[in-house]
């Protein structure tokens, strides 16, 4: 199943286009995307069995499938080749920060830039059960989709002061696109090995797959749900591979004029344009 947000709606999106989920259910479910979460296993029986009556749609259209999460958590360093060339050894447990919810975007549409930004794609879960104290191996059962996402960072503000401001540098306004689509596992031959790719102004500089993940998604939903409640509609964006701007020689960042394309196996691709703020 892939569900999305279309002109602020939610929507189940099909080969022959978009189903308005408040219209299809006659109202048993709210065109609000963030509250399906909270009925998901509801919500998943009945579009199982959904009316099909789908119409076309533009993607320039499509918003945040999940526009407004309790919590975002962001993991650092969570691929070898990432720790590597930021110069550190393997973390052994997750490195955990926060972004905003005023950071979200949608997967496509300009960005404005205060300043030089750094792009990380990254595979994002999004949480449909509550999870607390959830063994790894029962880490999928909480996940109700994946989507695409864009870890978008100033690392002048993340590195400035006596400690780094991870959340700070990472949460300015639309530094936080997600998207087209949350799409559902069981849609994957395997969720836990998806191709991901960044490309700047038609470059790759950012190849790599989820099986390199340090901490899996079902690791990670175990591993910070010991400490505190995921609670459904949440996101974890679970960390990029190698080839970021900051670790370059010459650093390259990211400014007004240029083209960041983000693409997930089996989810899709986001589209983003900068402007100077």
């Amino acid at each position: 199943m892939r569900i999305a947000t279309l002109s602020g709606r939610l929507v189940l999106v099909t080969e022959a286009g978009a189903v308005d989920v408040e219209q299809a259910s006659e109202r048993r479910f709210s065109a609000d995307p963030q509250a399906i979460y909270d009925r998901w296993a509801e919500f998943r029986a009945w579009a199982a069995t959904a009316p099909a009556d789908a119409v076309p749609f533009a993607e320039t259209d499509l918003g945040a499938p999940v526009p407004a999460p309790r919590q975002i958590f962001g993991i650092g360093l969570n691929y070898r080749d990432h720790a590597a060339e930021a110069g550190l050894g393997l973390p052994d447990s997750p490195t955990v920060f926060t972004k905003f919810a005023s950071s979200l975007t949608g997967p496509s549409g300009e960005i404005a830039l205060p300043g030089p930004a750094d792009w990380e794609v990254e595979l994002v879960a999004v949480i449909g059960v509550l999870a607390r104290d959830v063994p790894a191996e029962h880490g999928w059962e909480h996940v109700a989709g994946l989507t695409v996402g864009q870890d978008l960072s100033d690392r002048t503000l993340q590195l400035a002061g006596p400690a780094p401001q991870f959340s700070l540098g990472k949460s300015r306004p639309g530094f936080g696109p997600i998207g087209p689509f949350v799409v559902t596992p069981d849609e994957f031959a395997d969720p836990d090995d998806l191709a991901l790719e960044c490309e700047v102004n038609g470059e790759s500089v950012q190849k790599s797959r989820t099986g390199e993940l340090i901490f899996s998604v079902p690791e990670l939903v175990s591993r910070l749900s010991a400490v505190l409640p995921l609670w459904p509609g949440d996101l974890i964006f679970t960390g990029t591979p190698a080839g970021v701007g900051m670790a370059r020689t010459p650093q390259r960042f990211l400014n007004p004029g240029d083209e960041l394309v983000s693409t997930i196996e089996g989810i899709g691709r986001m589209h983003h344009g900068f402007t100077a703020s």
